[in-house]
This record gives structure tokens, C-alpha cells and sequence, in this order.
């Protein structure tokens, strides 16, 4: 059952203008929304405003003291008390990702939305090209019930206004946040290369491609190294165990790359991550998905200045478009080779990708990032000031 921390609430309400109330799992939950929906919280508070937390609870328990409540799925007691926490706010922020709430395709979410009377806003983290007849059912309502939907894309947005039954009035692009770091870091260019891959890991994330492309590269001199930075995914741990991870270190040795490659499944804080992307030559995204409009781990190493090497998944192929790194097709471990070669010996090419993502950096700041939220909730505001009752 949720357990809600009301005089919480009204000590928000005191100090400040605009309270925020996010749904969505939250720290010490190691997943991607997680993450976002604390840095946005901080967005928001870097604004002016204030943001609670309905987190979804997972079993870990936390202190923070934004947590105003926690929902559990399935419990239709706790949906309910979370919708009455939200309504507590001024704006409700419910983050989307299928399997994150429960019932079938993780409908549970349209209980609490019903039952919200301030204005929500949906963050959309995945549009499927090929959804089932209940997924799309789901988002549809979803983006019925919500005061507005946001996307991370350009792509999503043309995703979900082209093959779903939305209203394109309500659908907003904007960018997935990410910590820009301050001057200090930078590839240690007298030693060998890092090329880098981070986040959660399981199937699909492709590193078995990289891995074979790093076996192209050992006449380089100096020779790369290659990090993969993260903790096994907890599902796929719960469901198959290292067994991802045990692979790619046999591939490494197969391939005769072991002594290139590092696996680091240490934890790492926000400063600890960063020096290491900032460390970086290259940001390696060799992703399986061909479906993936929002990619944080893209944005974080642009924010960074890296240049990076993607597969060909959508949020690459937008973001990358201008010059900030190499897009290649999917399972092509020579294409992959092929591009990491050309950034690590063409003259003047990583400078050219580092420029690039240094220019895009500045758009995806936190803080620019949330005011963008507080202006969408200004106009939702204002528009329902304009309703007559």
C-alpha cells in the first residue's frame, strides 16, 4: 500500500511556487528512468519549482525525502492513494515504458490517470513501429487521459502521431536531459585509446559486435582498449544470470581481444561516470534495437563532447545527423571496425565529431531540458484557466 507523506506536501506547497508530482521508479531503482526522473526532479527545482516523487515501489526502500509516496502495482488501494498524492501537486509528470506499471501491457497506469484532476503530462519513452492491438490500445488512452504527451524525438513524435490514434495538438518533442560536464577531462591522448559502452547489460545491447570489431583493430598502434562500464540489468539477472556477460568474456577470448577489452561492473556515482566518458575517445552504441527513440546514454556522451559510433537505431540516426558521429548498419561488426578505424587515424575527424557534439551539448543541459516541462505546463495551466467551468 502507498504510504504517503502529506505534511510533506504541504511544506512544498510553502516553499514554493509550482509543485511537481512524478510518477515513475526512482534511485536506488538501477534503471534509465530512474535516473531521469531524479535529474529532472533537479531540473525542475534549478527552475524555481519543486518536485515529489510517487515512486514505483520495487522492494528497495530510500530516504529521500522528495519520495511523497510509494504505489505498488497491482494493489488497486495504492493506485488509488497514489493519484491522490498526485493530485496534492500542481501538475503530475507520469513517466511510459511498458512493463514499468502493472496489469497487461502495464494498463494499471490509466487507473491512476482517471483518477487525476490536475493536468499530467506523459512522458512517451518508447513508440513501437509494431505494437500489439493492446499495446496500441494503451497508448492511445493514455494519451486520451493526459493533459499532454512528450517525446524524446522527432522520430517518436512522428511514430506516434502517424500510427496511433493521438491528438497531434497534444504531442510535444523534447529532449532527454543530460549532465553536461565542466572543463577538466579529456581523452588521455598519450596512451592507448578508450573506447567506451555504459549501462545496464543484457541482450540486445550488441557489445558481442563491438567486441568482434575490436579484433580488427589490433594493428593500430597504439592499440585500443575497450570498456564495457555496468551492472548486468536486474531483470535479466533475476531471469538468466551472468549468462550475457559470461558470453561476451568468452567472445573476447575467442576473438584474442581479452587483453583489450575490460568488463567494469563496479558502481559508479555521477562524478565517477563522468570522468569516465569524459575519458573517452570514442562512445561505442553497437545496439541490436531498431526501435529505440530515446537512448540517455547517447545524450550523455553527447553532452560530453564524445564522438560516438552507433548502430542505426532512430535516436542515433536524428541526433547524429549533423556531424557528431558515425551511424552503421546493425550486427555489421566490419561496418563497426570500419568507423572506429576511420575516428581513431583520419586526421581531423574525431576534432570535426567533437565540435559537433560540443555545439549540440548546450540543448540538452538539465536545466534547459526542464524549462522546457515548465513552459508546456504553463500552457496547459493557462489553457485550462480558459475553460469556463
Amino acid at each position: 500500500m502507498s504510504v504517503a507523506r502529506a505534511p510533506f506536501v504541504s511544506a512544498f506547497s510553502r516553499r514554493c511556487a509550482r509543485l511537481y508530482g512524478i510518477l515513475s521508479t526512482y534511485p536506488p531503482t538501477p534503471c534509465g528512468l530512474a535516473t531521469f526522473s531524479a535529474a529532472l526532479a533537479r531540473g525542475l527545482e534549478m527552475n524555481g519549482a519543486c518536485a515529489g516523487i510517487v515512486r514505483v515501489a520495487d522492494g528497495l526502500t530510500t530516504s529521500d525525502p522528495r519520495v511523497l509516496a510509494e504505489m505498488h502495482n497491482g494493489v488497486p488501494t495504492s493506485l488509488a492513494q497514489a493519484s491522490a498524492v498526485l493530485n496534492g501537486c500542481d501538475v503530475a509528470i507520469l513517466q511510459h515504458d511498458y512493463g514499468l506499471y502493472g496489469g497487461r501491457d502495464g494498463d494499471e497506469i490509466l487507473d491512476v490517470l482517471e483518477d487525476l484532476t490536475v493536468p499530467s503530462i506523459v512522458v512517451a519513452h518508447t513508440v513501437l513501429t509494431g505494437p500489439t492491438d493492446h499495446q496500441r490500445g494503451v497508448l492511445e488512452a493514455i494519451a486520451s487521459a493526459a493533459s499532454a504527451v512528450v517525446v524524446m524525438a522527432h522520430t517518436a513524435r512522428r511514430r506516434l502521431c502517424d500510427g496511433f490514434d493521438v491528438d497531434p495538438s497534444k504531442v510535444t518533442t523534447i529532449h532527454h536531459g543530460a549532465i553536461t560536464p565542466g572543463p577538466g577531462y579529456g581523452p588521455d591522448l598519450s596512451g592507448r585509446p578508450l573506447l567506451l559502452t555504459w549501462g545496464l547489460l543484457g541482450p540486445g545491447k550488441g557489445i558481442e559486435w563491438a567486441i568482434d570489431a575490436i579484433a580488427g583493430l589490433q594493428d593500430l598502434v597504439p592499440r585500443p582498449r575497450y570498456v564495457v562500464a555496468g551492472r548486468t540489468h536486474p531483470k535479466v539477472l533475476s531471469s538468466e544470470g551472468e549468462a550475457y556477460r559470461h558470453m561476451l568474456v568468452a567472445r573476447a577470448w575467442a576473438d584474442g581481444v581479452a587483453s583489450s577489452v575490460t568488463f567494469d561492473s563496479e558502481y559508479r556515482d555521477l562524478g565517477s561516470l563522468t570522468r569516465l566518458v569524459q575519458g573517452a575517445s570514442v562512445v561505442v552504441l553497437p545496439y541490436d534495437s531498431r526501435e529505440q527513440v530515446t537512448s540517455g546514454v547517447l545524450v550523455d556522451a553527447l553532452a560530453a563532447g564524445r564522438p560516438v559510433v552507433a548502430t542505426a537505431f532512430p535516436h542515433a540516426v536524428e541526433l547524429l545527423a549533423t556531424g557528431a558521429g558515425i551511424v552503421v548498419p546493425h550486427g555489421d561488426a566490419k561496418a563497426l571496425g570500419q568507423a572506429l578505424r576511420r575516428v581513431l587515424s583520419e586526421p581531423g575527424l574525431a576534432a570535426s565529431l567533437e565540435h559537433e557534439a560540443a555545439r549540440l551539448a548546450p540543448t540538452f543541459a538539465w536545466p534547459v531540458v526542464a524549462e522546457q516541462y515548465v513552459g508546456l505546463a504553463d500552457r496547459i495551466l493557462t489553457a485550462n484557466k480558459a475553460v469556463p467551468a
